[in-house]
C-alpha cells in the first residue's frame, strides 16, 4: 500500500486532471448540450464524455497501471490492480437543465479501501480532498459534521431520480413522506458526492439514498467518516462503495432515521 508522501503526490498529481474536467463542465454548460438516454429517462450529455476523457486521459498519464471504473466507459485495466473510481459529471440532470448543483470525483481505492478521494463542485464552490490519515478538507478547512442531535431538528436530502423502476419510486416517496412529518426539511438535490460533502462541512445533516450507484460516493463517503459523521445500509452494516443503499449522516441521528427507514420496511 502506499505511503502518506506517495498519497499526497498523488492527489496533487490528480488535482489539476479533476479541476480541468471541472472547468470543462463549466464551459459546456454554456452552450446547448446534446443529450442522448440513458436507462428509462436518466440521460448522458456530450459534457459527460468530454469530462470522462478528461478525467481518464489525465488518470492514465498520473498512474499508468492503476485500473479505472468511470461511470459510462465501466472498467478499463486489470481488475485486480488498485482503482480509480471516477464519476465525470455527478448530478447529469441538473447540470442539463443549467443548475449549479453537479460535481466531478475521483477516488483511489487500493484493497476495498479509499485512499486518496478529489470532489470538485464548481459553481457550488466545494473542493473536498481526502488522502488517508492526512487530509480530510473541504475549501482547504478541516471537515466536521453538524451538531444537530435530533431527527427533527435535521435537514436531509433524499435521491429520487430517473433512473428509478416505478417500486423504486414508490419507496423514495414513502421516505419522503414519512420524513416530510419527522425533520425540519426534506430536500432532493441529486448529486450525491455533493450531497455527502455537505454533511462532512455540517451544512446539511443527512442523505438518503437506497439506490446508489457505483461511483458517485466513492471519493465523498471517506470524507464523511473523516468529519465523524457515518454511512450505512438501512440494516445499519457500514456502506461500502458498492453497496446500493447509501444512509449518511453526521452520526448523532443515525440510530434514530435508521429507525424511521425501517419503519416503512424498505
Amino acid at each position: 500500500m502506499p505511503a502518506e508522501t506517495d498519497l499526497m503526490a498523488l492527489m496533487r498529481g490528480a488535482e489539476p486532471v479533476v479541476a480541468k474536467a471541472a472547468a470543462t463542465l463549466v464551459e459546456m454548460q454554456r452552450a446547448p448540450r446534446a443529450t442522448a438516454r440513458k436507462e428509462l429517462r436518466d440521460i448522458v450529455t456530450d459534457a459527460d464524455l468530454a469530462a470522462e476523457r478528461v478525467v481518464i486521459d489525465g488518470l492514465k498519464a498520473l498512474t499508468p497501471g492503476a485500473t479505472i471504473l468511470s461511470e459510462e466507459r465501466g472498467f478499463s485495466g486489470a481488475a485486480s490492480a488498485s482503482r480509480w473510481i471516477v464519476d465525470p459529471l455527478d448530478g447529469t440532470i441538473n447540470y442539463a437543465t443549467g443548475l449549479p448543483w453537479f460535481s466531478v470525483s475521483a477516488a483511489y481505492h487500493d484493497g476495498g479501501e479509499a485512499l486518496v478521494g478529489l470532489i470538485e463542485s464548481p459553481l457550488a464552490d466545494i473542493r473536498g480532498r481526502y488522502v488517508r490519515g492526512a487530509v480530510a478538507t473541504v475549501n482547504g478547512k478541516p471537515v466536521r459534521v453538524s451538531d444537530t442531535r435530533a431527527l427533527a431538528d435535521a435537514v436531509v436530502s433524499v435521491i429520487l431520480t430517473s433512473h428509478y423502476q416505478p417500486d423504486e419510486v414508490r419507496m423514495a416517496a414513502a421516505i419522503i413522506e414519512r420524513l416530510g412529518s419527522a425533520v425540519r426539511g426534506v430536500r432532493i438535490v441529486v448529486s450525491g458526492a455533493l450531497e455527502m460533502t455537505w454533511i462532512a462541512t455540517g451544512q446539511l445533516d443527512a442523505f438518503v439514498s437506497v439506490k446508489a450507484d457505483l461511483v458517485s460516493h466513492a471519493a465523498a463517503m471517506p470524507l464523511v467518516h473523516a468529519a465523524g459523521g457515518r454511512v450505512t445500509t438501512v440494516a445499519g452494516a457500514d456502506s461500502r462503495f458498492d453497496d446500493l443503499q447509501k444512509i449518511a449522516s453526521n452520526g448523532h441521528i443515525h440510530d434514530e432515521l435508521l429507525r424511521l427507514l425501517q419503519e416503512i420496511a424498505l
